[in-house]
């Protein structure tokens, strides 16, 4: 069993994953991941929330920046957010914010899906980081 005490921000996280309730509580679902994006923006600057929204990171081969990726959001240098509008997470989702906690070296990534009918919030943790901090 799995206490509060165990999970990585866990007041934080709560204070995301309700905006993101807040977000789809207000404009429901089938909308595309743009608007979530932005409602979310307005929902975490009104609970005071410290952010920076589509970070950049670069994808090198041999130390040539050969691509660029954004997260959504990273909040309080300490949790990457990923927003998907669909109804169900894939593995290329996962994978996908895996990548970013390995590039960026946090702990914790929360998956927000914003599906037709509800949103759906995962916790991704990077084990490599928790593991190498102990």
């Amino acid at each position: 069993m799995i206490h509060k005490k165990d999970l990585i921000y866990p007041e934080l996280s709560y204070q995301i994953i309700g905006c993101a309730y807040d977000v789809f509580n207000q404009i429901g679902g089938g909308h595309k991941e743009l608007v979530y994006q932005k409602a979310m923006e307005i929902s975490m600057k009104q609970k005071q929330l410290g952010f920076t929204e589509q970070l950049y990171y670069p994808v090198k081969f041999n130390d040539i920046v050969i691509s660029k990726n954004f997260f959504d959001f990273c909040v309080d240098e300490k949790i990457v957010v990923e927003l998907k509008s669909s109804n169900r997470f894939t593995k290329a989702n996962y994978d996908q914010v895996l990548d970013y906690l390995n590039k960026s070296n946090l702990k914790l990534a929360l998956l927000i899906s914003f599906g037709q009918e509800e949103v759906r919030c995962k916790r991704v943790v990077n084990f490599e980081t928790i593991n190498s901090n102990e």
